[in-house]
C-alpha cells in the first residue's frame, strides 16, 4: 500500500504539526506542537523542495533542478529525490515527461510583447516530425519529451491591466508574494510529513515508506526501451503489476474494479452516488407456428439463438398477424431480431420481396447491414439475395443498380425524402415489393426534425399505395420512452400497433457512479475541484489498462478533441503507446474516409477506448463495451444520459456507467439529487403535425410525386385542403400541383434537418513541397462552427493532434493546415446580437397590460479576436466578416418599472432575463428547436463597463436553416406557456434553480448567469400578477449602475396592419 493510501485510510486527514526547521527555524502555521522528525526530511528532500518553491509559478525541468540542488548538496541527485517529494504531495506536485514544444508555451509566455499581435509566426511552430502523414491518428513522437517538475497553485500577483479578459495569465509575482508562495509550499510540506509520521506504525520507518511510496512515482519516459519490450515482460512503474491488457474474457469483474479504484491513492470519495442494478434472466418464449428450419438454423450459426424472448415472440406474432409494430425496451435487448426474422420469412415466402431499413445515423446503419447480411447468407436459399446501403455516400454509379437488383436497403429518412420519393417511377419495381419498413431508434425522431419526418412517411405511404401496394407492414424500435405507441402513431400516421414494453431479455450487473471531482488540495480548498476532463480521462486510463473497454462521451465537438489529446499526452507520458494506439475519437464531421475506417475498428472490437459526441449515442454494436463515461450531462437531458449510460454491458456482461460531474448547475443539482437521474420521468416526445409550414413544403413534394387529390386528406389531415387552396396550383380537373416557385425539384428547397449546405473544407498541407506529399481532407465544418474554429493562427483539434490554421479563403470555403505540437489551445472572442427587426403579430397577454410580439429576428455575431491559453497568453486580433442572417422569433419586452425594482433590490437583470427564457423553455413541448439569447458570464460579470448594452427583453428564435414554424406556434400559446413557467418556478422546491424550473441543460453558457427569484419576478410582471415582497429582499453584491449590461427595451417597428389579437 502506498504512503498516500495509508495515511488516508489512518487519519481524519486534519494535518498535524511538525518543526519547522527551515529558513533560520521560523515557525509554520501549523505548529501547534512538535513532532520529531527524522533528519532526512529536513536534508535532501528539503533543499530540493526550497529549491523548488522558489520558482514561482513556472515548470521547470528536472535538468536544471538536478544542476542547482547538486551545488547545494554536493552530491548527486537522483530522480528518486524529487519523486518523494512528489509522493508527499501527490496533488500538489507534477513530475511527468512532457512533449518538449509543450515547453514554447513559457518561453512565450516570458519574454513575448505586451501588445496584440496581428498575427503568429506558424513557421515557428511547425513540427518537424509532422512529415508523417497526418491520417495516421495515432502517431507519437516519444524522442522528444523532457521531465518536468510543476507545482499546481492558485497564484495571484499584481493585478492584471487586461481587466476585460475573463481568465488571465498568472500575474508576474512581487517580491512579498513569492515569499508567500514559498512559504505555502513549505507549510504543505510541514502538513504531509506530519501525517505520514502520525501513520506510521510503530517500530516501521517513516524514510523507508517514503522510499517505497516514491518508487510509484519516478516517471517512464515515452522513448525508453522498456516501452519497446513485450507489454508482458514489463512492471508498471514498479508496483509488480503485468502492464499486459487483459482480454475481454479475461478482465477483472466490474465490482472488484470499482473496489480497485477505491483503493488508489488518488481515490478522494469522488464516488458521491452509487445504484447497482443486478442481473436478470431472460425470459425465453416460443413462437406459434414456429420459425421454418432454414431461418432457425440461420440463427444459430449467425448469432448463436436458441431461443427467443418473450417481446421478440411478441413483436414477431403481432408482424405475422399484420399488425403494425412498436417495441421500446432497453438497449441491448435483441430489438433488431424483431424485425430481421420476419424479412427472412418474407423473403422465403417470396424472393420478390423487399424492405426498408431506416437508422439515424451512417454509422448505425453500417453496424446493422454487417449484422444482417451475415444472417441472410446463413439462411439456405436466400444467399443471393442483395443488401445495400443507400445513403449521401452511395457513388452515384451504382445507385441504379442498387434500384434494380435490391432486395433490403439500408438507409435514412433524408434519402427517403430526397432521391427516393422525388423519382418514385425508377423504384417503382421496389416499392410495389415493399413489405416490410422497419424504422429504429425512433425516439430520436421528435421536434422538428420528427414533424417532417411524420410528412415523409405518409408520402411513402401514399405513393406505396398509388403503385398497388397496400400491405406494408411497419416496425419500430425504441429505448425506453413515454407513449411509445402514440409517438409511433404520430410518426407514422397508423391506427393498428401493437405496443411492446415487456422487457424479456437477460441484463448483466450495471453499477451506475456518480463522480464529482475532489478538490486540488484538500488543505487549499480556494484551488477549486479537480477539472472534469482531467477525472474523467483518468478514469478512462485505469480502465482500460485493466481490460476494460469504455466510451468517454462529450457533450461538444471540441470536448471531445480535447478529451483525445489529454489521452494522447498522458498515455505517452505514462508509456503506454500499446493502449494509445487503440483509442480514437468519433464525432461528426469526419471525412467519410476516416469515418469508415473508424466504425470498422469499433466494430472489429480492436479499440480500446473511444472517444465520442453523441454521434455513438445510439444503438450501435461496438464490440465488448464494458463501461461509459459522461463527461458532463448530456445536453439532451435525462432521455440523452439513459441512453449513453445504456451503451455499456450489451452483451448480458457485468457494466460500468459513470457520470462526471463538471461545475456547472444543472450537474451539480444531479450530485445533491443523484436519484433523480434514474427515477425521473422523461418527457413526452413532440411531434407537430399541425404546423402549416412543414406541411405546406411537403405537400409540395407530394405533389410532385403525383398531383394530390381531397382524398389525399386521409394522410396529410385536415389542414391539407386550405393550403393547397392557397398555396398550390389547381387544373381544372381538381388536381393540385406544385407551385413554380418549388420547381423543378421541390426537395431540395426542403431541408429535413435544418442542417447548413454551406461547410468549409478543413486541409492539412504540412506535405505539400516534400516528396510525394499532397495535401490530405481532414474534415468538413459547417459555417456556424467554422466562425469559430478556423480563423488563422487558431489552433484546430482532430483526433487529438493539433493542427494550425495557416489560411482561411472565405470565397472558396477552405481552409489551410499544418501539423504543430503545441501546448496552447485558442478561444475565439465573440458576441452575438439577437435583434428583433419587425413586428409581424401582436398578443394579449391574458390579464396583464403587456405585450407578445412575433416576427422578423436578426442574429449577428462577429469573431474580433481570439485568445492563445493555456492560462491566457496573448490576444490576437481577427479581421474575420461578420456572420449575418434572418429568422422568425417571439419576444416579450420586461417593463421599465420592472427593470427599475430589481436594480434597487440589488437583483441582476440579466441574471432574471436568462433565467426566464430558460423556464419559458422548460414549458414549451417544442422548445428543443427554439432558441434563446444566453447570457454570457464573462460579459455579464466584467470587471469595467461593458458598451454593448442589451435590451430588457426575453427573446426567442428558430435556429437558421430550421423552418418549422415553431416560434409561431409557441407566440400562439404563449399564454399557457407563461403561466405554466411561473406556476413551476414558483412551487419548484429547489433555492437557486433545477432542470424543473429556470435551469436548461442545453444552455450553451451552463447557465452560469442566473436567479431563480429574478426570473419569478420577470414572470409575475409579464402575467400582471403583484410581486412578492420577500423575493425583492436586498441581495449580496448591489448591481451597479455603472456595469449594467441592461437597457430599457425599445419599441420595434411594426409592419402594416397589424392588430393586437385577443389573449
Amino acid at each position: 500500500m502506498s504512503t498516500s493510501t495509508r495515511k488516508r485510510k489512518t487519519l481524519s486527514g486534519d494535518g498535524g504539526p511538525g518543526p519547522s526547521k527551515k529558513r533560520a527555524g521560523k515557525k509554520t502555521a501549523m505548529q501547534e506542537a512538535a513532532l520529531v522528525w527524522p533528519e532526512y526530511f529536513n536534508s535532501a528532500l528539503n533543499t530540493v523542495l526550497a529549491f523548488c518553491s522558489s520558482r514561482k509559478n513556472f515548470a521547470i525541468t528536472f535538468p536544471v533542478v538536478r544542476t542547482s540542488v547538486e551545488a547545494l548538496l554536493h552530491e548527486p541527485l537522483e530522480l528518486d529525490k524529487v519523486a518523494e517529494l512528489k509522493a508527499l504531495l501527490p496533488e500538489v506536485v507534477k513530475f511527468a515527461y512532457t512533449p518538449r514544444d509543450e515547453l514554447r508555451i513559457h518561453s512565450d509566455q516570458q519574454n513575448g510583447p505586451k501588445r496584440r499581435e496581428r498575427s503568429p509566426d506558424f513557421s515557428a511552430f511547425r513540427t518537424a516530425a509532422a512529415g508523417a502523414s497526418s491520417s495516421r491518428l495515432n502517431d507519437v513522437d516519444a524522442d522528444e519529451h523532457v521531465l518536468v517538475l510543476d507545482f499546481v497553485d492558485n497564484t495571484r500577483g499584481t493585478k492584471s491591466s487586461n481587466t476585460g479578459f475573463a481568465y488571465t495569465l498568472p500575474p508576474a509575482l512581487t517580491p512579498a508574494a513569492t515569499k508567500k508562495l514559498v512559504e505555502k509550499r513549505n507549510n504543505r510540506f510541514v502538513e504531509a510529513v506530519n501525517e505520514l509520521l502520525k501513520a506510521t506504525r510503530e517500530g516501521e520507518d517513516p524514510v523507508a515508506l517514503l522510499r517505497a511510496a516514491a518508487r510509484d512515482h519516478i516517471p517512464v519516459h515515452p522513448g525508453s526501451k522498456q516501452t519497446a519490450l513485450s507489454a508482458s515482460q514489463v512492471n508498471l512503474k514498479g508496483k509488480g503489476k503485468s502492464r499486459e491488457i487483459p482480454a475481454p474474457e479475461h478482465r477483472s469483474s466490474i465490482e472488484d474494479v470499482i473496489d480497485e479504484i477505491e483503493n488508489q491513492e488518488w481515490f478522494k470519495d469522488q464516488i458521491a452516488y452509487k445504484r447497482v442494478f443486478e442481473a436478470k434472466e431472460g425470459q425465453p418464449a416460443a413462437l406459434d407456428p414456429p420459425l421454418s428450419k432454414s431461418v432457425a438454423q440461420a440463427l444459430l450459426d449467425a448469432r448463436k439463438i436458441t431461443s427467443l424472448y418473450t417481446h421478440q415472440v411478441a413483436a414477431i406474432n403481432a408482424l405475422a398477424q399484420r399488425k403494425n409494430v412498436i417495441v421500446s425496451t432497453s438497449t441491448a435487448s435483441g430489438k433488431s431480431v424483431i424485425y430481421q426474422v420476419p424479412l427472412l420469412q418474407f423473403l422465403e415466402a417470396d424472393p420478390q420481396s423487399t424492405a426498408i431499413f431506416i437508422y439515424p445515423t451512417k454509422a448505425l446503419a453500417q453496424d446493422q447491414r454487417a449484422a444482417l447480411e451475415q444472417l441472410i447468407y446463413s439462411c439456405p436459399g436466400l444467399e443471393n439475395v442483395q443488401v445495400s446501403t443507400y445513403d449521401g455516400d452511395t457513388p452515384q454509379e451504382l445507385r441504379a443498380g442498387i434500384r434494380e437488383t435490391a432486395s433490403v436497403i439500408f438507409t435514412n429518412f433524408d434519402m427517403i425524402h430526397a432521391s427516393i420519393l422525388p423519382h418514385e417511377d425508377t423504384w417503382r419495381r421496389f416499392l410495389k415489393n415493399l413489405k416490410l419498413v422497419a424504422v429504429d431508434e425512433l425516439h430520436y425522431y421528435h421536434g422538428v426534425f420528427g414533424s417532417h419526418v411524420a410528412q415523409v412517411v405518409r408520402r411513402l405511404r401514399r405513393v406505396c399505395a398509388a403503385v398497388g401496394n397496400r400491405r406494408s407492414r411497419y416496425v419500430s424500435c425504441s429505448a425506453t420512452i413515454s407513449k411509445p405507441k402514440e409517438h409511433m402513431r404520430n410518426i407514422f400516421g397508423i391506427e393498428d400497433i401493437e405496443e411492446i414494453t415487456e422487457d424479456g431479455a437477460p441484463s448483466g450487473r450495471k453499477d451506475f457512479l456518480v463522480w464529482n471531482p475532489p478538490l486540488k488540495d484538500p488543505m487549499d480548498p480556494t484551488l477549486g475541484r479537480v477539472h472534469s476532463m482531467t477525472e474523467a480521462t483518468r478514469l478512462m486510463r485505469f480502465l482500460m489498462e485493466r481490460g476494460v473497454r469504455v466510451i468517454l462521451f462529450c457533450k461538444i465537438r471540441k470536448s471531445c478533441e480535447l478529451a483525445m489529446k489529454a489521452l494522447r499526452q498522458e498515455l505517452s507520458a505514462d508509456g503506454r503507446l500499446d493502449i494509445l494506439e487503440r483509442v480514437m475519437s468519433y464525432r461528426g464531421g469526419y471525412s467519410q474516409e476516416d469515418r469508415r475506417r473508424i466504425e470498422r475498428e469499433a466494430f472489429s472490437g480492436n479499440l480500446l477506448g473511444i472517444v465520442a459526441t453523441n454521434a455513438l449515442e445510439l444503438g450501435v454494436d461496438i464490440g465488448v463495451l464494458d463501461a461509459v463515461i459522461m463527461l458532463g450531462f448530456p445536453m439532451g437531458g435525462l432521455a440523452s444520459f439513459r441512453q449513453q449510460a445504456g451503451r455499456a454491458g450489451r452483451r448480458a456482461r457485468d457494466a460500468l456507467a459513470v457520470f462526471v460531474a463538471d461545475a456547472l448547475p444543472v450537474d451539480q443539482h444531479y450530485i445533491n439529487n443523484p436519484e433523480e437521474l434514474f427515477d425521473r420521468r422523461t418527457s413526452d416526445l413532440m411531434v407537430d403535425l399541425d404546423s402549416k409550414v412543414i406541411l405546406e413544403a411537403h405537400l409540395q413534394c407530394a405533389a410532385h410525386e403525383m398531383p394530390l387529390t381531397e382524398e389525399d386528406e386521409t394522410y396529410f389531415g385536415p389542414n391539407m385542403k386550405e393550403i393547397c387552396a392557397t398555396k398550390l396550383e389547381k387544373d381544372r380537373e381538381g388536381w393540385y400541383h406544385t407551385h413554380p416557385r418549388y420547381l423543378p425539384y421541390p426537395a431540395k428547397h426542403v431541408s429535413i434537418r435544418g442542417i447548413e449546405d454551406e461547410k468549409y473544407s478543413v486541409v492539412d498541407i504540412t506535405r505539400v513541397g516534400r516528396p510525394g506529399g499532397t495535401a490530405h481532407l481532414l474534415e468538413e465544418v459547417e459555417l456556424s462552427r467554422a466562425l469559430f474554429e478556423i480563423y488563422e493562427g487558431a489552433v484546430f483539434i482532430h483526433q487529438g493532434l493539433t493542427f494550425l490554421v495557416q489560411e482561411v479563403s472565405h470565397d472558396s470555403k477552405m481552409a489551410k493546415l499544418v501539423r504543430s505540437d503545441v501546448n496552447w489551445i485558442t478561444e475565439p472572442r465573440d458576441f452575438t446580437n439577437i435583434d428583433a427587426l419587425q413586428t409581424y403579430r401582436i398578443r394579449e397577454i391574458k390579464g396583464s397590460p403587456h405585450r407578445a410580439f412575433y416576427g422578423r429576428v436578426e442574429l449577428f455575431t462577429l469573431v474580433y479576436d481570439y485568445l492563445r491559453n493555456k492560462a491566457i497568453i496573448d490576444a490576437v486580433d481577427l479581421d474575420t466578416p461578420p456572420w449575418q442572417r434572418e429568422t422568425m422569433g417571439l419576444w416579450l419586452d420586461v417593463p421599465k418599472p420592472v427593470l427599475e425594482l430589481m436594480r434597487d433590490s440589488g437583483l441582476n437583470p440579466a441574471e432574471a432575463i436568462h433565467a426566464a427564457q430558460h423556464a419559458f423553455l422548460n414549458r414549451f413541448a417544442l422548445a428543443a428547436d427554439l432558441r434563446t439569447e444566453c447570457k454570457v458570464p464573462e460579459k455579464e460579470y466584467k470587471a469595467t463597463a461593458s458598451q454593448r448594452k442589451r435590451p430588457a427583453r426575453l427573446i426567442f428564435y428558430e435556429p437558421s436553416g430550421k423552418k418549422g414554424g415553431v416560434a409561431v406556434r409557441a407566440f400562439d400559446h404563449v399564454n399557457d406557456i407563461l403561466s405554466d413557467a411561473h406556476d413551476r418556478t414558483e412551487t419548484c422546491g429547489c433555492s437557486e434553480g433545477c432542470t424543473s424550473c429556470v435551469v436548461s441543460p442545453s444552455c450553451k453558457e451552463g447557465n452560469l448567469v442566473s436567479s431563480k427569484a429574478g426570473a419569478l419576478i420577470v414572470l409575475k410582471a409579464l402575467l400582471g400578477l403583484p410581486v412578492d415582497v420577500d423575493l425583492l429582499q436586498p441581495h449580496d453584491g448591489m448591481v451597479s449602475d455603472a456595469f449594467d449590461t441592461v437597457v430599457e427595451a425599445t419599441s420595434v417597428r411594426v409592419a402594416e396592419g397589424v392588430e393586437v389579437e385577443s389573449a
